[in-house]
């Protein structure tokens, strides 16, 4: 029997694979009728670095991530989503996303894109989307560029010559 998923969290950044992730959500929000939790985190370990750490700055970041995440919430309401919110947290995406989010949200799936990040990056600092996939508690869906799309893309432009 296919599960039934009623609190959905997908976590968008601003990338092009959060902006996949997000619209596979919406389609698998519909599809159960569940409620959706849009989430983005700011690192703010990044603010840490910074000799002189001005408060202004975050600020900043928190005012274009709330515009960003915004357009998110209004798209998943315009496509149907009638239970949708979003979130702007604060500290380690990681823990953020695979625990302390979804024990408070009574998350059942997390929906997250596949890392942006190349190699070397990953083993210095870890892929966010391996640490949920391999700690989080409830399911856990990455998505990744779908080739269907590509190739429907690809197809569009041949057809429009």
């Amino acid at each position: 029997m296919l599960k039934q998923y009623k609190h959905i969290q997908v976590a968008v950044d601003g990338s092009k694979e959060a902006k996949i992730a997000f619209a596979k959500a919406v389609e698998v929000a519909k599809r159960n009728k569940a409620e959706l939790e849009i989430v983005h985190v700011i690192d703010t370990r990044a603010f840490q670095d910074i000799s002189s750490f001005d408060s202004e700055m975050v600020e900043q970041v928190t005012k274009d991530v709330k515009e960003r995440i915004k357009g998110y919430y209004q798209e998943a309401k315009d496509a149907g989503i009638e239970n949708v919110n979003y979130n702007i947290e604060y500290g380690s995406p990681k823990n953020i996303l695979a625990h302390k989010f979804p024990e408070e949200h009574n998350i059942d799936l997390i929906i997250i894109g596949a890392t942006g990040l190349n190699a070397v990056e990953r083993i210095l600092i870890g892929s966010i989307t391996e640490y949920v996939t391999r700690t989080a508690d409830c399911d856990v869906l990455v998505i990744r560029e779908p080739a269907a799309q590509t190739e429907d893309i690809k197809n569009n432009k041949e057809n429009n010559k």
